[in-house]
């Protein structure tokens, strides 16, 4: 029975030590810090989502891959070089939309769309992933990471109906009106036939364009309507003035002078309009996101925050709203209240890695170096190519004690 007694003893401290062994290896690594480094640091801050949209009221979600564009060229070509002035592109900006708007009407899909949809890929063809601006490859075919650059093209136009050819096998099983040059449109119509043909819709592309891309389709509809912005030629600006004076009750002449103002930097007179839509029609969420961007823009951040409250109370989703309502918590030094907003963000879309790198700035400002660099890390592996998130940690390691 000693012995018994004995064995069973020994038994269990095997078993504490190899529980704390494996405690102690899960356990994070102790990170430690140059603290006199640490304060010559201040992490930079994603940008905001705020340039304001076209108010639509239809709904967005059936919005289809197939149809005449509602965005003009000239509208298209300034929204670009607005974002853009130097865009890597093997041609003229004109040039390049004048090519999606002829092969798009050859083939019945919206072009305006499908520019935005580039646009998404590119980045405002600023590029900086796997794929090269002397590709002409715009919508990123064959590129599937991992240092794949995808398939090249040996022109500008030849890319834009490549592009064109590959939304085509998405929307329809009629074949293209020229030869095909998308190299994974029989590949499409070979081996995808749950997709081939199936897909009507631009948030249809969720998860099947772009893996996980939940809100995918959703971030090409927001491009669009911030494209369809009006001018702020004196013209359009008096025109605007005219048409309030007709209709002091419509909602609609006053969100078109909010945007003209805003076009025109006249943020006061762009948040008073909105205002005076919203008074008019209180539950349109795209006039209460623009009203909020003027907010912010006239510095009003306690009128934005409340007005990105209601925004969320109608719009759950509103992914730009949650991120722009923390952003402006951010500021206030508000972090819990940021933080919160941030992971709704992510919760949402978990390669919104904006909002992750917002939640490592508040950390950071909290003095919680260790969660900081772990979040940045985390979003640098999602997005290898995110500059200001690549420089947030480059300079965060360089704080480390070696």
């Amino acid at each position: 029975m000693k012995k018994f007694f004995t064995l069973m003893l020994a038994v269990f401290f095997i078993l504490t030590a190899m529980n704390f062994a494996e405690a102690a290896k899960d356990k994070p690594e102790k990170i430690k810090f140059n603290k006199k480094l640490l304060k010559t640091v201040e992490l930079t801050e994603s940008p905001a989502r705020n340039n304001p949209v076209f108010v639509m009221r239809e709904d967005l979600s059936q919005l289809t891959i197939l149809g005449a564009p509602t965005a003009t060229q000239n509208q298209m070509v300034r929204f670009i070089k607005k974002n853009n002035p130097n865009a890597k592109l093997n041609c003229s900006v004109e040039d390049l939309v004048k090519y999606y708007y002829t092969e798009g009407e050859r083939e019945g899909i919206r072009a305006d769309l499908a520019i935005c949809q580039a646009i998404k890929e590119t980045g405002f063809w600023n590029y900086g992933g796997d794929v090269d601006p002397k590709q002409n490859n715009y919508c990123g075919l064959g590129a599937t990471g991992n240092k794949e650059p995808g398939a090249s093209f040996d022109t500008p136009q030849i890319g834009a109906r490549a592009h064109l050819q590959h939304l085509l096998a998405y929307a329809t099983k009629r074949p293209p009106r020229t030869a095909i040059v998308d190299p994974r449109y029989l590949l499409l119509a070979q081996f995808r036939q749950d997709v081939f043909g199936k897909i009507q819709n631009w948030t249809g592309l969720n998860g099947v364009w772009a893996v996980p891309g939940k809100n995918y389709g959703q971030d090409i509809i927001t491009l669009w309507k911030q494209a369809l912005m009006p001018d702020s030629s004196e013209k359009n600006f008096k025109a605007a003035n005219i048409l309030v004076e007709k209709n002091p009750y419509s909602a609609d002449a006053y969100v078109n002078r909010g945007l003209i103002n805003y076009e025109r930097e006249n943020f006061l007179a762009a948040e008073a309009d909105f205002l005076k839509a919203f008074e008019i029609e209180p539950y349109n969420p795209d006039i209460l996101f623009n009203l909020a961007v003027m907010q912010e823009k006239s510095n009003h951040l306690d009128d934005a925050i409340a007005t990105y409250d209601n925004l969320l109370k109608i719009e759950l989703n509103s992914l730009n709203g949650y991120y722009n309502r923390g952003r402006l918590k951010l500021a206030q030094e508000n972090f819990d209240g940021a933080i919160a907003d941030f992971r709704k963000v992510l919760e949402f879309e978990d390669r919104f890695v904006e909002a992750e790198n917002e939640i490592a700035v508040a950390y950071f400002r909290q003095k919680k170096y260790e969660d900081a660099l772990r979040t940045i890390r985390h979003a640098a592996e999602v997005n290898t190519t995110n500059k200001i998130i690549n420089e947030n940690k480059e300079k965060f390691e360089a704080c480390l004690k070696k």
